[in-house]
């Protein structure tokens, strides 16, 4: 198997471990091969989270969504490497080293999901899954000049995704064109019983979105406030694209998202906190690595000083925005904040069918750049916006490390997608 050579090859360090001896399945995908984050559960292949502390961590069973692809015929060929737990907007935080982009080895590829867009990019597999939790897949996929689709919160399992932040944590495809990526969701998304967030509705339909693609005429709504914000060159290659939908006939109007400037701190404040709830488990007691100590509390310290030093700022965080006194002044404020952005989205779509907006506020560093957590952070500015609302976004490339994000309202996964095939015509 030719994709089986490449990936042993990796030249990335998109890989962090290669599935030998698959064989592919009957099914609406059968014999397609398929990259995994690797916080993802598999069953029998290590899942990490990109995480000394889980190194050597074989899952007893399959997540719902690998379960889906196999069932498919698809072959899960690679598990992929990943910012530490999902931690990260570049891929740099893992405790396996750096990814790199597959169209420039010297820049990051965007992150959490740095492998499975890797390896995309570099056309090694024509599909992989990854993890949003707040762009960790549409970041790295305009960095990679791929599509990457956040579904709506709800709308696919987590059953078996090693979680960060458990209301923003979403699984979607990353693929090399919208057609593969649509069937994918097709395949993953649905309810699941082993997932009590899990939206009572029909998969995602493929017909449905070539419906909407046939549609044509388009109301298109810009966020007017995030262009002021991104560099000159992803406004021009943003505003190029725009222009070819208005002379395709659609209408173009301005949309503002006043509580856009709550959003990454609403986002860190939830996210953090909820981080550290979920990290609590990794005491070596359970399972993972344990490193003992002369008592049981030295023994917590000592498997927990395996965490990389971002996973450790973000645990502190969330527990000190979670303790007594700072909860009401941090916490109940960024619920609050997170409310007003989600109404304020989805009061869009009174008018307006899609909205678009950048991907990436710059383009992509260079690997080891040395930016402060702050300067990093801030490459989600344009991202996290759509992950507190829940609501479905597809990255669309626009080639040269840009990205456009097509926002559709809460549910509606079809028009996102369904939009981008319309999209993809000219680009």
């Amino acid at each position: 198997m030719e994709v089986l050579e490449r990936l042993r090859r990796d030249e990335l360090n998109a890989v962090l471990t290669v599935v030998e001896g698959v064989e592919p399945g009957e099914g609406p995908l059968s014999g397609l091969p398929v990259a995994v984050k690797d916080n993802i559960a598999t069953a029998g292949v290590r899942t990490t989270a990109g995480s000394k502390i889980l190194e050597n961590y074989v899952p007893p069973y399959d997540a719902t969504v690998v379960k889906r692809l196999k069932k498919a015929g698809a072959a899960i060929v690679a598990k992929t490497n990943l910012d530490e737990f999902a931690m990260g907007s570049t891929g740099e935080n893992s405790a396996f080293g750096p990814t790199k982009n597959p169209h420039d080895p010297s820049l990051v590829p965007g992150g959490s999901s740095s492998g499975s867009a890797a390896l995309v990019g570099a056309g090694v597999v024509p599909v992989a899954l990854g993890s949003d939790t707040g762009g960790s897949i549409r970041l790295p996929a305009a960095f990679c000049n791929v599509w990457g689709f956040k579904p709506t919160y709800g709308r696919v399992s987590r059953y078996g995704l090693i979680a960060f932040a458990s209301s923003l944590d979403v699984i979607g495809p990353i693929a090399r064109d919208i057609d593969t990526l649509a069937a994918v969701m097709e395949v993953i998304s649905g309810p699941d019983d082993r997932d009590a967030t899990t939206l009572n509705r029909p998969p995602f339909s493929r017909w449905k979105a070539e419906e909407f693609a046939r549609r044509g005429r388009y109301r298109i709504g810009v966020v007017s406030d995030h262009l002021r914000i991104v560099s000159e060159e992803i406004r021009e290659r943003f505003l190029s694209l725009i222009d070819r939908l208005s002379r395709e006939g659609n209408e173009v109007v301005e949309v503002s998202l006043k509580g856009g400037r709550f959003a990454l701190p609403a986002y860190h404040v939830i996210a953090t906190a909820e981080a550290s709830s979920n990290l609590a488990r990794y005491d070596g007691v359970r399972y993972g690595v344990r490193l003992e100590g002369r008592d049981m509390l030295e023994t917590y310290v000592r498997t927990r000083s395996l965490f990389g030093r971002e996973v450790k700022r973000r645990i502190m965080l969330g527990t000190f925005v979670l303790s007594h006194g700072y909860y009401e002044a941090y916490y109940l404020k960024a619920l609050k904040a997170r409310r007003l952005i989600k109404e304020e989205v989805e009061g869009w779509f009174k008018d307006v069918d899609v909205v678009l907006t950048p991907t990436n506020p710059t383009l992509p560093p260079k690997i080891g750049a040395g930016f402060s957590p702050v300067e990093y952070y801030r490459l989600d500015t344009l991202t996290v916006p759509f992950s507190l609302a829940g609501v479905p976004v597809l990255n669309v490339p626009l080639g040269s490390f840009v990205g456009a994000q097509v926002v559709a309202p809460f549910g509606e996964d079809e028009r996102a997608v369904g939009f981008g095939m319309y999209v993809s015509r000219f680009l």
